[in-house]
C-alpha cells in the first residue's frame, strides 16, 4: 500500500497535491497531460523531489524523509541507465551490489533473473551489442535483483515500436504478479492502461486524483478525465 496523506509534492518550482492510496500489490498506470505532474509523483514516491508538507507512507513505513537510497522502491525510467562499458552480466548485478564482488549465492540470483527475463546467453554482450527491447529486460533484470516492493516506470517503453512495447508490458506483469510487486506506471498510452493496469490514476491542473480501477475508469471517466482521452 501507498499511501500520500495531505502531501504536497514539490519538483523546483512546481507543486502537485496528493491525498490518495494505492493498493498492492498490482500495477497501478498514472495517465495526464504533459507537464501535469506525472513524473513529479513517481519521484517523490522515489525520494528524488521533496514533499513540502503532509507525508508519504509505503506499507506501514513513514518515508516522507528517508533518502532514495533507504525508500522500498526501485525506478525504471526510459533511458535505461546502463553502463556501456559493463557486459549484460555487470550491468544486471549492479542490482545487488555496487562493487560487482559477488558471493557465488548472488551470482546464482542474477543467473536466474537473466533466464526470467529472457537474457540466457546474453550476459557477456555489452549495452551497444543489444537490441531496444533487450537492453530494456536488462534494465528490468537489475530492478527485479534490487528486490523492491515497489517498482516505478516512468515512460519506460516510450522509444520502443508496439511490439515490442506489448512485449515489454506482458513481462511487467508476469514479473509483477510472480514478485507481488506493486508498480506504478507512467504513459501517455491509455492502451497500455488498458492491458495491464489494475487501477488508474489521473494527474491534471497540480492534482492527482485517486485511482479507479481500469474498467470504471474507462466506462465512465470525470469530465476532466473524458475531455483529457477526447471522449464525447
Amino acid at each position: 500500500m501507498i499511501r500520500f496523506d495531505g502531501a504536497v509534492l514539490r519538483n523546483g518550482g512546481f507543486s502537485l497535491r496528493a491525498d490518495l492510496t494505492v493498493l498492492g500489490p498490482g500495477i497501478c498506470a498514472i495517465v495526464g497531460p504533459s507537464g501535469a505532474g506525472k513524473s513529479t509523483l513517481l519521484l517523490a514516491l522515489a525520494g528524488f523531489a521533496s514533499i513540502g508538507a503532509g507525508r508519504l507512507m509505503i506499507g506501514e513505513q513513514d518515508v516522507t524523509a528517508l533518502p532514495p537510497a533507504q525508500r522500498p522502491v526501485s525506478v525504471l525510467f526510459q533511458d535505461h541507465n546502463l553502463f556501456a562499458h559493463l557486459d549484460v552480466a555487470a550491468n544486471v548485478s549492479l542490482g545487488l551490489r555496487p562493487d560487482l564482488r559477488l558471493n557465488a549465492a548472488q551470482k546464482s540470483r542474477v543467473q536466474q533473473v537473466l533466464q526470467h527475463t529472457g537474457l540466457q546467453g546474453l550476459s557477456a554482450r555489452k549495452p551497444a551489442m543489444l537490441s531496444g527491447g533487450q537492453q530494456q529486460r536488462v534494465a528490468i533484470a537489475r530492478a527485479l535483483l534490487r528486490d523492491r516492493p515497489v517498482l516505478l516506470l516512468d515512460e519506460a517503453f516510450g522509444a520502443l515500436g508496439p511490439g515490442l512495447r506489448r512485449e515489454m508490458l506482458t513481462l511487467v506483469r508476469t514479473v509483477a504478479v510472480e514478485q507481488n510487486l506493486t508498480v506504478l506506471m507512467v504513459t501517455h498510452e491509455p492502451e497500455d492502461a488498458r492491458a495491464i493496469a489494475d487501477h488508474v490514476l489521473f494527474v491534471a491542473q497540480g492534482q492527482v486524483h485517486p485511482p479507479l480501477p481500469t474498467a470504471e475508469f474507462f466506462a465512465a471517466p470525470p469530465r476532466a478525465v473524458a475531455d483529457y482521452l477526447g471522449l464525447d
